[in-house]
């Protein structure tokens, strides 16, 4: 290998920023970070807990302490911090509903020193998308609303919180992911707005957020016609160093979401992704998901330092992008300010949050709860707890619960009435109406019972159902609590 293929390869190792399996740093992410590699992303995969995650921390940085060593804790339904448990937080949707920047700057404050205290350095959030398209699969409780002055302000809010901590923020999915139907997870999202549609609704927390000084954005898959008929935005020199950098002014770093996602892999593969993204101005490659191994990077690696070889990729443009990780690494140890954690702050936004319609609360003793298991989105975790039967049962002794999916035996329906004689029915789902089969159970169960109460955890619907509709705008832990108190008149 030549010293200008030498080279090269360390530019390329600096920009990227894969995932790996296990709780430890496996031995071919140690000999990669001793080598130049320049980013880790963690997934819930790599978390247990706070201190084994501060110690995987101290691992990866023992090899590279400049490395940048990313998480996606959105703090809502997406959390990988608190996975296995539920996060003590609720997501935007919750804050946009208070519709407190203060609020959402003390939330998101608390995020920061989290992350902070267990070594992490950049957190690829907030989601800044508008939710412009209520048919929206991917971003829903996610978003701070559909309205895009409100979600600018809760970006600005919620980077500002972050920051403080020295924690970096990144601003997704540029240009807005809100305005789509399909999940960029498998194909590419198509935004169908002109121009001066994207100005007015889905590039203004972006704007919001930069003004703001986020250090980061992540680009979305996302074909965006006004702009790049044939390139998603991660790979559009359009979006990217002409939208992003020049009319809107961002400096910092440019951050891919998942390269491996089949919307830019499946035609381009995951190195021609990966080079197309840095020619068109993306400065680091976030690969995760199923691409968690060292074959990964070195294929990578390869097709960056082929890309310049060919020319295909200036060594400039490779160069700018290493030394933007580099100078977010140089922000980050100037920046970091140790703050102390302020968790009530997540549980009191969850209960501001909570809206309720109808009559007939608090309950007149212990319920009988009946959860709707419906599916969620893959950004989150299938395998986090959620609902309100948990922390009903623990404030109400006696209270029953039983939870249905799609595949739940015709009997569950006579069982679950038969279970709530003569006491509360209360009814629970999270984005219930998107699913036929959770639409038609919960339609039987208000039929048989109209007395009961309704709990959604998720999207909130344009008409109530039931006697009660207890809308908490988000499924996370704090949510359930904050619903459950609401139940029994604690709220």
């Amino acid at each position: 290998m030549t010293q200008l293929d030498t080279d090269l390869a360390l530019l390329a190792d600096t920009v990227l920023q894969p995932g790996f399996v296990g709780t430890a740093a496996p031995d071919w992410v140690r000999r990669r970070l001793g080598r130049g590699l320049g980013g880790v992303a963690l997934f819930s995969r790599n978390i247990t807990d706070r201190e084994q995650v501060a110690e995987l921390t101290v691992q990866l940085r023992a090899e590279n302490p400049d490395v940048v060593i990313a998480v996606d804790e959105e703090a809502g339904d997406v959390t990988r911090l608190d996975a296995r448990t539920g996060s003590d937080r609720p997501g935007n949707l919750a804050l946009g509903v208070v519709d407190d920047p203060e609020l959402t700057e003390a939330v998101a404050r608390d995020i920061g020193a989290d992350l902070a205290a267990v070594g992490i350095t950049l957190n690829y959030a907030p989601t800044v998308d508008v939710n412009s398209r209520p048919e929206n699969v991917v971003i829903g409780v996610r978003s701070f609303g559909a309205d895009p002055q409100l979600v600018a302000r809760h970006s600005a809010a919620w980077v500002r919180g972050l920051q403080a901590a020295g924690v970096a923020a990144c601003a997704k999915h540029f240009p807005g992911h809100g305005d789509t139907v399909e999940d960029s997870h498998f194909d590419a999202a198509r935004v169908g707005a002109s121009r001066q549609e994207l100005a007015e609704v889905a590039l203004p927390p972006f704007t919001a957020a930069i003004g703001a000084g986020v250090r980061a954005v992540m680009t979305g898959h996302l074909l965006v016609a006004a702009y790049d008929a044939e390139l998603p935005a991660t790979l559009s020199p359009v979006l990217l160093a002409g939208l992003l950098r020049e009319q809107l002014g961002f400096d910092g770093l440019i951050v891919t979401d998942g390269i491996e996602m089949a919307a830019v892999a499946r035609q381009w593969g995951v190195g021609g992704a990966a080079v197309k993204a840095l020619a068109a101005g993306a400065d680091a490659i976030c690969v995760g998901g199923e691409y968690k191994n060292e074959g990964i990077v070195g294929l990578l690696r390869n097709s960056i330092v082929t890309a310049v070889r060919e020319g295909a990729l200036t060594e400039e443009r490779l160069a700018e992008a290493a030394a933007r990780v580099r100078a977010l690494a140089a922000w980050q140890r100037q920046a970091a300010a140790p703050l102390g954690r302020a968790p009530e702050a997540g549980l009191a936004a969850a209960r501001r949050a909570v809206r309720v319609t109808g009559t007939g609360l608090p309950l007149t003793g212990p319920a009988h709860v009946v959860e709707l298991a419906t599916p969620t989105g893959i950004a989150v975790d299938q395998s986090m707890p959620w609902g309100v039967a948990e922390p009903l049962t623990e404030l109400v002794a006696g209270t029953t619960s039983q939870r249905v999916d799609a595949d739940a035996q015709p009997p569950w329906l006579p069982e679950a009435l038969a279970a709530a004689d003569g006491r509360p029915l209360v009814v629970v789902g999270r984005d219930a109406t998107r699913h036929p089969w959770a639409r038609q159970a919960r339609a039987a169960l208000v039929a048989a019972r109209p007395d009961a109460v309704v709990v959604e955890l998720g999207m909130p619907e344009p008409v109530a159902t039931g006697a009660v509709y207890v809308v908490t705008h988000g499924g996370t832990r704090a949510c359930g609590r904050a619903a459950a108190e609401v139940l029994i008149g604690l709220a």
